[in-house]
């Protein structure tokens, strides 16, 4: 269950999300390539948190692995250390 501030956090980086999204399809280039700049560093982000949720939870580097739809040893390499 999340709490009134995870609530709020989950809103505003959804917005930010959005935001970014919808400038990575501007006509200025520089926009839109900081836009996705941005976004590539949040998908960073949200992706070691939920490997840090699966593995909390027992999941194999295999099973992590399958659903990124990369193989066991680069998700490893990429997440094993921290």
């Amino acid at each position: 269950m999340l709490t009134a501030s995870g609530v709020s956090t989950y809103i505003d980086g959804m917005t930010e999300a959005t935001d970014l999204a919808e400038r990575a399809g501007d006509r200025d280039p520089r926009i839109g390539l900081r836009a996705v700049a941005a976004l590539r560093r949040l998908l960073e982000q949200l992706e070691a948190v939920q490997v840090r949720s699966a593995r909390a939870q027992g999941w194999s580097w295999q099973e992590i692995a399958a659903e990124l739809g990369v193989s066991r040893q680069a998700v490893h390499k990429k997440h094993g250390r921290r």
